[in-house]
């Protein structure tokens, strides 16, 4: 039925714009599809205006889409509204769970791959909301009297920002300058000031990420397992961040499909718990872990 086919396309959908790091084979379990669907399905959405995305194995659909942009504009916010509004509502928190619903419903609609989704200092909120700008527009910013401690010098940089990063704390900027992508801290940044010219080096631009153990790196790898309920509550208790990447399998298992910078946090988590734990892949991290016990085995 045409129902059934249309739900697919807009649970692919929906999956494709979550950005969790999938891969082909891991989108068509989940999806319960084919290859040749899959490519199928790519296709349509490409012809209705989706920007589909392909990087280092990893399928998404970019929330700058034109569908997801017109959708923005029929809420007639502006960016200065939301931050706003966001920091209005974490006032309210602590003691008010319909303004906790709200902010999330902000960070859902709001959040296309600039914005974190934790905490706006008050003394920071101005340059984010420029780096905002900056980045959503692809301009060229200078970061008037950005402070330097290991330098111990201030002066100004001009940069290409392309991603906010640590709950809004850092941003993520290609330097032409020195040829060189660079994590600056917004609190030593005096004044962000937005150019006219548009980016020049976007192809250079190399993003870090930091994962929930707090490792850091431009790349990426995705780790599955099944978790059992003691492995699963520890990993929800210890590391918050973790509940975006886990889905109920079957009985007492979880299913946990995590993208990490480094085996090492990971690792450790399951060597510790390895009687509750269903490592499924990838391969390198599989590896890794016999290698990890066969020398445990040999002291």
């Amino acid at each position: 039925m045409r129902h059934d086919k249309l739900e697919r396309e807009l649970g692919l959908l929906l999956l494709l714009a979550e950005n969790r790091g999938y891969t082909l084979e891991q989108i068509c379990e989940r999806m319960e599809m084919g290859h040749r669907n899959f490519y199928y399905y790519l296709e349509f959405f490409r012809n209705c205006g989706f920007i589909v995305e392909k990087r280092n194995g990893i399928y998404s659909i970019d929330r700058q889409s034109p569908f997801f942009m017109r959708l923005q504009e029929r809420i007639d916010f502006t960016e200065d509204e939301v931050l706003t509004m966001r920091r209005l509502l974490e006032a309210s928190t602590k003691h008010d769970a319909v303004a906790t619903n709200l902010m999330k419903k902000l960070d859902r609609f709001y959040d296309f791959n600039i914005l974190a989704d934790n905490q706006l200092r008050e003394n920071v909120a101005h340059n984010v909301s420029a780096l905002y700008k900056a980045i959503k527009f692809k301009r060229m910013a200078v970061l008037h009297n950005y402070h330097s401690p290991h330098s111990r010098t201030e002066k100004d940089r001009l940069v290409e920002p392309f991603t906010l990063l640590n709950n809004n704390n850092e941003v993520r900027c290609y330097e032409p300058e020195s040829q060189m992508n660079k994590t600056f801290k917004v609190s030593r940044i005096g004044e962000v000031e937005i150019l006219d010219d548009g980016w020049l080096n976007e192809k250079r631009h190399r993003t870090v990420h930091t994962d929930i153990f707090m490792f850091s790196d431009e790349e990426q790898k995705t780790v599955e397992m099944l978790l059992g309920s003691l492995s699963y509550n520890i990993i929800i208790e210890e590391y918050s961040g973790a509940s975006a990447y886990i889905e109920k399998a079957s009985g007492q298992q979880w299913l946990l499909c995590l993208p990490v910078c480094s085996y090492t946090g990971i690792g450790r988590f399951v060597l510790g718990l390895y009687d509750d734990i269903e490592v499924k892949g990838d391969d390198g991290f599989k590896e890794y872990l016999h290698k990890k016990i066969a020398k445990m085995q040999s002291y």
